[in-house]
């Protein structure tokens, strides 16, 4: 089969995607089943939008039919690209919005929302005109959602982002709210979560001789963690006499514990022999500071290439393969749900829609006729 490159673009201040293969009539008939493409010459590339699903939406299209390198692709903060035809933010806004990320800091509110609030806040106002906040209105949010994100083809997700930062700086800073009547919210897709099998789980954990890296990936997936819990563990964190691992501060400034294994313990020492970390269980280049993110997620792209999985796996799908493969072997919804440090018991039923066993248990009336 052929291989088609997928790599980040940009037309017209606009991201976009860039699908590039040698010619094949059959490929560029399934290219034309996508929708909004063109061809470019300039880029020797056909174009699709972005979107933050992209990847997974390719992958159904060109199954069998193609093999998808994607290795050069990287997810764009919509927030962080916007259009330098919007006015540069004024000078007394930005003064407003400074404040308004202090007020956000002091109450403790995570730096990643902070970090998106203020950018979502600024892009909004530049968006405006840098017009008073005083006289703003709903006209000129519903002018935004139009004009700027529908017309763009954004994601719902980017739209309630704005929307919640623009209403919780109205609220709490200028005590006055808009009227949430005329604010249509965007609906959500519904969205299944992303599953491996057991075996595609046990090859991307073993690809990697580099133990430091083998240790990262095992214990997202052993412990059901987030990204972030994982960086953010110092080594005190780890209580192998009693079997347990500590989260602190996880999603929702929440505190949890979770079991580990012996086996996993085994591999962390054998980590912690070779590593010597000072502070953080995994730290980068520097001591005693976080390993990167972005390193991390380089790190797992490069173990699913290695495994031979031709899906745009992220960390995420090895905290929802936890839970999935717990489910299937019989562990209570409840458990599952604290393990994970959900709040509702709602956001962890989702995981009964992928569950392979509960699914099975289900008789077709196919089979009755």
């Amino acid at each position: 089969m052929k291989t088609i490159f997928i790599r980040n673009g940009e037309i017209k201040k606009r991201a976009v995607v860039l699908l590039s293969f040698s010619f094949d009539q059959a490929l560029i008939d399934l290219v034309k089943t996508l929708p909004s493409w063109t061809w470019s010459n300039q880029h020797k590339a056909w174009i699709i939008p972005y979107s933050e699903e992209v990847i997974s939406q390719l992958l159904p299209v060109f199954q069998g039919k193609a093999w998808l390198d994607y290795s050069e692709f990287k997810k764009v903060n919509m927030l962080e690209s916007a259009p330098a035809s919007l006015p540069a933010i004024d000078p007394a806004l930005q003064l407003e919005i400074e404040k308004f990320q202090d007020w956000m800091r002091n109450r403790r509110y995570s730096e990643s929302t902070i970090k998106n609030y203020v950018l979502g806040l600024g892009l909004f106002l530049r968006f405006t005109g840098n017009k008073n906040p005083a006289e703003i209105t709903n006209a000129d949010l519903e002018s935004f959602h139009k004009d700027y994100i529908i017309s763009r083809k954004y994601s719902a997700s980017f739209q309630s982002l704005v929307i919640n930062a623009v209403k919780l700086y109205f609220t709490n800073r200028l005590k006055r709210k808009l009227d949430p009547i005329a604010i249509e919210r965007p609906k959500n897709p519904k969205l299944l979560p992303h599953v491996l099998s057991k075996e595609q789980v046990k090859a991307i954990l073993e690809a990697h001789q580099n133990i430091k890296h083998r240790a990262m990936l095992s214990l997202i997936y052993a412990c059901g963690l987030r990204r972030s819990e994982l960086l953010n563990l110092k080594l005190q964190d780890i209580d192998s006499t009693r079997g347990m691992l500590r989260v602190n501060q996880g999603k929702g400034k929440k505190d949890r514990l979770v079991p580990i294994s012996e086996k996993l313990v085994k591999l962390l020492r054998e980590y912690y022999q070779y590593e010597k970390p000072k502070e953080y269980l995994f730290e980068g280049t520097v001591v005693g500071k976080t390993y990167s993110p972005t390193s991390l997620q380089e790190v797992l792209k490069s173990a699913v290439k290695k495994a031979g999985i031709k899906n745009a796996v992220t960390l995420h799908w090895l905290r929802h393969s936890y839970a999935t493969h717990l489910l299937e072997n019989g562990t209570d919804l409840r458990f599952i749900q604290e393990l994970l440090g959900h709040n509702s018991s709602k956001t962890t039923e989702i995981y009964t829609h992928v569950s392979q066993k509960s699914l099975q248990k289900i008789r077709s009336p196919f089979d009755d006729l």
